[in-house]
């Protein structure tokens, strides 16, 4: 953009200059041939210098669509060639991010171009979730993005019993990239503070700058003080992206990953049953779920009118959808308790058996609360989504001490979790030493 008024002043300077030299020639040509000569000179040079360059095709891979925007430069730094070999010493990490990034990292990268922000910043969830959309930190951090629960509120996200917009691909990236340009702004366009800012919050990052500027000392990102995590964090982001864009010279084969739409959105013309709608796509539902995240329920939220789809599975939907009737849409209700209920009004109301309440909820006895919400069988397949329908178990937080000979894949196998949902909770490397007495925090189901 900077270079068309170069275009015009060059434009109007060469004529000129070649006029002059035409007129010291003196008799050799007439003043109409010198004339015409100057004019065909003139156009010929403009024509030159105004013929559109061919557009680059674009890449059909889209680590290399990448690579052409990755332009921050710290590979110099001890703290991102840290990040680099520890990255580089877990080939099974990069492996399955790339495995996910087929999933949802076009999307990504498709906002980030949107509003002109750079490719770096694309990378961010493969930093905070592993491109994991059901990630959850122990401070209760979600998706992709890792949005704290007060910062989605902040926001104004839906978190609800339906519907948690902070597992939303889409609803997530937006927000977040949004908060980030936002932090960008308030850091004086700074990035590197921005990110930093991100993980560790507006007001830690703040007052570590105005510590500094005190003292006066410098106020970017590597002069400050900053918590341990945060110190990590912006280093894993420049060492991904130097990986990424010297994938070739590191000998580094990233899983393939088409630069072109993953999915795409389909309108579900109300509440429908996510077994269901599976079924009408042809697709198992753990691939529904897993384009779906923020779907939190055996069913899609009331509010919600849409899905997304792998696009050749979306036009299968759409016609199957359209002659489905709508009583087979949702096999399952879901009802709030009133005071003075019990199960046996309950089962009256809706044409059911107390046994079947008490299968369906996981309820011994009689007892049931005010408020509480039962899930109601409606007829039809129901029994299909059962699995799908029933609340899954309470994850209960608890302590881990490292004991010697301990692993992260041993630790994973252990608990029946997996290697990214350790280094997720933990905030750790993926190939960090565990030391015997070192707390690790787990999340497991059960007591």
């Amino acid at each position: 953009m900077r270079l068309m008024p170069s275009f015009g002043r060059v434009g109007s300077f060469l004529p000129a200059l070649l006029l002059s030299a035409c007129q010291g020639l003196g008799p050799m040509v007439s003043e109409s041939e010198r004339e015409e000569d100057t004019v065909s000179t003139r156009v010929a040079v403009v024509d030159t210098l105004l013929v559109p360059a061919t557009p680059e095709a674009p890449p059909e891979d889209l680590w290399e669509r990448m690579r052409r925007g990755l332009d921050w430069r710290h590979e110099d730094n001890p703290a991102v060639r840290s990040a680099r070999d520890a990255y580089l010493a877990q080939p099974l990490y990069l492996q399955v991010v790339g495995q996910r990034a087929q999933r949802y990292l076009h999307y990504i990268v498709e906002q980030v171009e949107s509003r002109g922000m750079p490719m770096e910043l694309a990378l961010l969830p493969l930093v905070e979730s592993t491109l994991d959309p059901f990630a959850v930190s122990p401070q209760q951090a979600a998706g992709l993005w890792q949005i704290m629960p007060a910062t989605a509120k902040y926001l104004g996200m839906q978190t609800d019993w339906w519907y948690d917009d902070r597992f939303d691909l889409r609803d997530s990236t937006q927000v977040a990239l949004d908060y980030l340009e936002g932090l960008h702004a308030d850091f004086d366009g700074d990035w590197l503070l921005a990110l930093a800012a991100y993980n560790a919050g507006k007001g830690r990052v703040s007052s570590a700058v105005r510590r500094n500027a005190a003292r006066g000392q410098p106020t970017d990102y590597w002069s400050l003080s900053l918590p341990r995590e945060t110190r990590h964090y912006v280093p894993r982001l420049l060492a991904l992206s130097e990986i990424i864009r010297n994938a070739d010279d590191l000998d580094l084969e990233l899983p393939p990953v088409a630069n072109a739409p993953a999915f795409i959105a389909v309108s579900t013309g109300g509440q429908i049953e996510l077994q269901r709608a599976a079924q009408l796509a042809g697709v198992e539902i753990a691939t529904l779920r897993n384009y779906n995240p923020g779907h939190l329920r055996w069913a899609t939220a009331p509010e919600r009118d849409e899905i997304l789809l792998p696009e050749l599975h979306a036009e299968r939907f759409s016609r199957a959808l359209a002659t489905l009737p709508v009583d087979e849409r949702v096999s399952w209700s879901h009802y709030r308790i009133r005071s003075g209920d019990n199960l046996g009004v309950i089962a009256r109301r809706f044409g059911t058996q107390v046994e079947l309440l008490r299968e369906v909820n996981g309820i011994e006895g009689h007892f049931i609360r005010a408020g509480d919400t039962l899930l109601i069988p409606r007829g039809g397949n129901w029994r299909g989504s059962l699995d799908i329908a029933r609340r899954p178990d309470i994850e209960r937080e608890r302590a881990y001490r490292v004991r010697s000979g301990d692993s992260l894949y041993r630790i994973a196998n252990r608990f029946n979790v997996t290697i990214d949902e350790l280094v997720n909770w933990n905030k750790i490397d993926p190939s960090d030493y565990l030391r015997p007495g070192q707390t690790l925090t787990l999340f497991v189901s059960g007591g």
